[in-house]
């Protein structure tokens, strides 16, 4: 039975920034603006989705170790974990255009 939640995301001059979402038994508080590069790097301020679907992941793990393990968690594993490749990819391919931590598309 899905719960209902709250979300409100923070935009930076047209950029995605920061925000929140809360529901039943959690609050998420994003990374509010980018992280810089070199000496400029700052100390993150808030969660990356990336953490989020790790967090996702290893509860899921939990329940497929238990009498509760179903297709179904293992299909959910393997698209977060999809979900997990692709956003990394994404990392990877804005390190090498070197516009990681910046608000550069």
């Amino acid at each position: 039975m899905r719960q209902g939640h709250f979300e409100e995301h923070w935009t930076d001059n047209d950029a995605p920034a920061g925000g929140v979402s809360t529901g039943r038994g959690f609050t998420i508080s994003w990374q509010n603006g980018p992280l810089g590069r070199g000496n400029n790097r700052k100390e993150p301020n808030g969660a990356f989705v990336e953490d989020v679907i790790q967090a996702v992941i290893g509860r899921i793990e939990f329940y497929q170790a238990s009498p509760f393990a179903c297709q179904e968690n293992d299909n959910a594993l393997a698209n977060l974990r999809r979900a997990a490749w692709e956003l990394d990819q994404r990392t990877r391919s804005r390190e090498v255009r070197a516009v990681e931590g910046t608000h550069t598309p």
